[in-house]
């Protein structure tokens, strides 16, 4: 059975960093989707904090993931994310439902931003691509 990550900041396509675009061009674009909550920018990239209850949305790009176990390993690294101590984490990987463009929706993986927001400019676009207008 398929594994997806939402990704809605520098995993996306043509938006990796030399440092993890090897393993960024193994995931496969599966649609457009959204996940309630909010979006900051923090310089060279953003963080996202979901909530369920929220008015706005995070937009992104449902990737569908391979079969290694290693990328998964390498997007944690990349992402801050260290399983074993979880709340020192700069993320926390998470399963999140993921409304998809087309009307469906799908249990994917999401990297929530874990540390304070106070700062951080919100994008009230909900899109990573308008952290500049």
């Amino acid at each position: 059975m398929s594994e997806y990550l939402f990704a809605y900041g520098t995993l996306q396509a043509g938006c990796a960093p030399a440092k993890i675009a090897h393993a960024a061009a193994k995931l496969k674009a599966v649609g457009g989707g959204w996940v309630r909550g909010a979006l900051y920018d923090f310089g060279g990239y953003p963080g996202a904090v979901p909530d369920g209850n929220a008015t706005g949305k995070i937009y992104g790009t449902v990737m569908e993931l391979p079969e290694d176990a290693s990328l998964l390993r390498a997007l944690d690294a990349y992402e801050g994310y260290n399983p074993g101590a979880p709340a020192k984490s700069e993320y926390i990987r998470e399963m999140q439902r993921v409304e998809m463009a087309n009307g469906a929706a799908l249990e994917c993986w999401f990297y929530r931003y874990n540390w304070k927001t106070d700062g951080a400019r919100g994008i009230a676009s909900g899109e990573w691509q308008d952290r500049d207008s």
